[in-house]
């Protein structure tokens, strides 16, 4: 639990910061000197906390949770902390005397660049519920130096920056040079005998040094601190002295530039061969390293591996991280000694898998030939599990040599990722209802019917205390005054909402708090970019990455609608809208930026026609990120989740518009499914075609989206003005491409759900002019969003995939 800090005892620790650092009394201090030396007085108390926490560990003998992702976007630290910690009034008070204040201060510091969308949130908000439950856990992932990118827009076409957050990063990072480990790439595997038995040797690689960073996880109301290291990719000979003295001085930095690359940017674009080599270089160097330490770590304290299996659970958050497991079956074979058998008995104990998709590019693959090239001893060990996994695959599947084909680890001059993990791992899960049936009845079908027991569902969920206490605390405390504070640790305690569900002084305070979120957004959307937004009109939000699948074109081609009924009728009643985007689209994925142009090409268009203005307006938000979608999402209306039904996995947007209040305009896809199970019918807007009939389109064939186009006058007129040009001045473009796409393919559908979209977007409209009905919806929302909590999600983690008890 938290000890309390007064406000003499923090200006003491605050002082002997300033003068130690930077030789200032707090007077004299600058913000950038305040910021961090209030930094360091947290992260005293955290590292503090986090020894603490570890002799917990090693007293009681604890299993741990390893949980492994590419990304963690965690958002900024300093507020989260202190939150977490209950420090804020007293910092605040301190601060105050000095002319400044908590808020002020955190502007000073960058979202870190450790994750791009969905999955990264997810893993952050695990590692917050598994803190706040007090599971002894441990994350890991890469130091990008650049994160993903900046995202900036000229000329209504995205282009990437460099993302150089960790100037005021570094100061949450506690580097641990003793920890330092080697990884290995290239060379080639000489196999030996040795008294009878087989050996393995590694010979002619070249050596990278992971470095670790800790980045301290705190927990709301708990004493413990768990870790989330990080590695960065550092040269083991930092200059070649002969090349420089040769003059030749490119090529004496070349081998440390070529190693350091690896921790440079998050994924790296891969429509090349370099990029592709670059990106299965990180994810061996992440995995390598931390399955070195994990292993280190737990000889350290057992003296053997032989219960590994008992007391450590290594996650495997998506396909990224799958080389562990020919990782640790590396380590044991070749640096422990074990054999075969018993090592594979230990590894298939250790590792669960975590599904995250059913999109077939991103269930990973890599060359055979390039996989082999970069880690050879690496690929021996999944041919072998792959040979042998073959031979379960004939006898469960004889005679049926595609099937076997298409399920084997190896095959058709590829190693895919996803077969390993199923082959490997104890547990295999999805991340909603409709997506783990979707898991065990069609993409994983076959391996379902040979491990029934391995696959389960566990839903996502989200940080809510992150989300409701942090990011919109006005309505954080109505709720601890109608309900008390027991849901912050206990969500589902938000059912207890539901009694004030027709008290009219409830319902406007609901309305009220939004509308003040609505104006704060508004006034930002002013100062950021020039346009007048009006806090009255319904802030319709799309925010996540930007994919065909996700489907902001239909959002679009809506708005493009409306736009038309606008000029069609300019005298008849319109209940003003406003459409806000927040997406990044990945740098060589030409056709989620060219819809990224069409947005601003039509923004350009409506908001400098006098017929819209007070009735349509749309925005596309720069650089979307943890801190602006903690301004976005409480002022939020309606919350755009229309993917095509069956292509989201689960959606954690959607969680978090939910819990703020804002009604759900969406497909049954993913978690939406669930959403829909909580508040029924009545308190969301559902539309389009259900995942079975997609799938039974695809499977007939039978889908012609010409056939919209010719018997839709309103679609029509919409594409061909898409082909004839949107936008006004340097933003206006043609976009025949996304026409052709739609007209003669429309992979996900968009025409096709076009009118009901329509028809679910003109009943929002209608009903958003009952305020007091439309804030009785919202707070069904709210009731029922604690369902949707990551403490649920981890809870049911512990007890059904890794059997782990909470530390006491």
């Amino acid at each position: 639990m938290n000890k309390t800090l007064s406000k003499a005892e923090l200006k003491k620790e605050l002082m002997g910061k300033l003068q130690r650092h930077f030789g200032k009394d707090l007077d004299e201090a600058t913000p950038e000197q305040l910021y961090m030396s209030c930094a360091f007085v947290v992260r005293d108390i955290l590292m503090k906390r986090r020894h603490e926490t570890g002799e917990r560990i090693e007293q009681q003998a604890s299993k741990q949770v390893y949980y492994l992702s590419m990304e963690f976007l965690v958002g900024k630290n300093f507020k989260n902390h202190l939150s977490n910690l209950e420090l804020s009034q007293v910092f605040d008070d301190v601060l105050g005397d000095c002319g400044t204040s908590v808020e002020e201060l955190s502007v000073l510091e960058r979202d870190p660049g450790l994750g791009n969308g969905g999955l990264g949130r997810l893993a952050a908000c695990y590692l917050d519920a598994l803190t706040a439950m007090e599971y002894p856990a441990m994350g890991f992932s890469i130091l990008y130096e650049y994160g993903i990118f900046r995202q900036k827009f000229i000329e209504g076409k995205q282009v990437e920056l460099p993302d150089e957050w960790l100037g005021s990063g570094n100061v949450w990072m506690v580097p641990r040079m003793d920890e330092v480990q080697e990884i290995r790439f290239g060379g080639s595997v000489d196999t030996t005998f040795d008294n009878g038995k087989l050996g393995f040797v590694h010979k002619d690689y070249y050596t990278v040094l992971a470095v670790p960073n800790d980045m301290l996880v705190s927990g709301f109301r708990s004493g413990t601190v768990d870790t989330l290291r990080l590695w960065s990719a550092k040269s083991k000979d930092t200059i070649d002295m002969k090349l420089f003295s040769q003059g030749e001085y490119a090529k004496a930095m070349e081998q440390k530039a070529m190693s350091e690359v690896i921790s440079k940017v998050l994924y790296p674009e891969d429509t090349h061969p370099e990029g592709k080599s670059l990106r299965l270089k990180q994810q061996y160097f992440f995995v390598s390293a931390t399955i070195q330490c994990i292993v280190k770590r737990h000889k350290a304290q057992y003296g053997t591996l032989d219960n590994f299996a008992e007391k450590a659970v290594i996650h495997i958050n998506d396909t990224h991280p799958t080389v562990a497991i020919p990782e640790l079956m590396r380590i044991l074979i070749d640096e422990e000694g074990y054999g075969w058998d018993e090592a594979w008995a230990i590894t298939s104990k250790c590792m669960a898998y975590t599904n995250h998709t059913i999109m077939a590019e991103a269930l990973e693959r890599w060359t055979v030939s390039m996989f082999r090239r970069l880690l050879p001893r690496i690929y021996q060990i999944v041919e072998e599990i792959n040979r042998r996994f073959f031979g379960d695959l004939c006898r469960e599947f004889p005679y049926d040599p595609e099937r076997v084909g298409r399920l084997a680890i190896i095959a058709n001059d590829e190693v895919r990722m996803a077969n390993l993990c199923i082959a490997s791992c104890y547990s295999v899960n999805g991340v909603s209802a409709l997506h783990s049936d979707i898991l065990k009845e069609k993409v994983f079908s076959d391996y379902h019917k040979m491990f029934p027991g391995k696959f389960c569902n566990v839903t996502n969920g989200i940080a809510h205390r992150r989300w409701l206490m942090q990011a919109n605390p006005k309505l954080s405390n109505l709720l601890c005054e109608l309900i008390g504070d027991g849901f912050l640790k206990t969500p589902n305690e938000l059912e207890g909402l539901m009694k004030y569900e027709q008290d009219a002084d409830v319902l406007t305070a609901l309305g009220q708090i939004k509308r003040g979120n609505k104006v704060y957004m508004a006034n930002m959307i002013g100062s950021q970019y020039g346009i007048s937004v009006s806090p009255d009109s319904i802030f319709d939000v799309q925010a996540k990455r930007l994919h065909e699948y996700k489907r902001q074109l239909l959002n679009v081609l809506h708005i493009m609608h409306d736009y038309h009924t606008i000029k069609d009728h300019p005298e008849m009643e319109f209940r003003p809208k406003t459409y806000l985007f927040g997406a990044k689209a990945a740098a060589g994925y030409y056709m989620a930026k060219q819809i990224i142009r069409l947005i601003h090409s039509l923004a350009s268009e409506i908001n400098a026609d006098p017929d819209c203005k007070d009735k349509l307006c749309v925005v596309f938000l720069e650089d979307y990120n943890v801190t602006l979608a903690e301004r976005l999402i409480p002022s939020a209306d309606l919350s755009e989740q229309i993917s095509i039904a069956g292509k989201e996995a689960s959606g954690t947007g959607n969680m978090k518009f939910m819990m703020n209040g804002a009604l759900t305009i969406g497909t049954l896809d993913g978690a939406n499914v669930e959403i829909f199970e909580t508040v029924g019918n009545d308190n969301m807007f559902l539309f389009g075609l259900r995942a079975d009939e997609v799938e039974h389109i695809n499977r007939e064939r039978s889908y012609v989206p010409g056939n919209f186009y010719h018997s839709n006058p309103a679609l029509r007129r919409i594409l061909d003005w898409l082909r004839d040009g949107v936008g006004v001045g340097i933003l206006r473009a043609s976009y025949p491409e996304i026409v052709d796409s739609l007209l003669f393919a429309d992979t996900y559908m968009v025409l096709a759900d076009f009118d009901d979209y329509c028809r679910a977007q003109k009943l929002a409209s209608e009903q958003y002019g009952d305020k007091q009905a439309w804030n009785r919806k919202c707070l069904v929302n709210i009731a029922g969003s604690g369902r949707f909590a990551a403490d649920r999600s981890v809870g049911e983690y512990a007890e059904r995939i890794w059997n782990v008890k909470t530390l006491v």
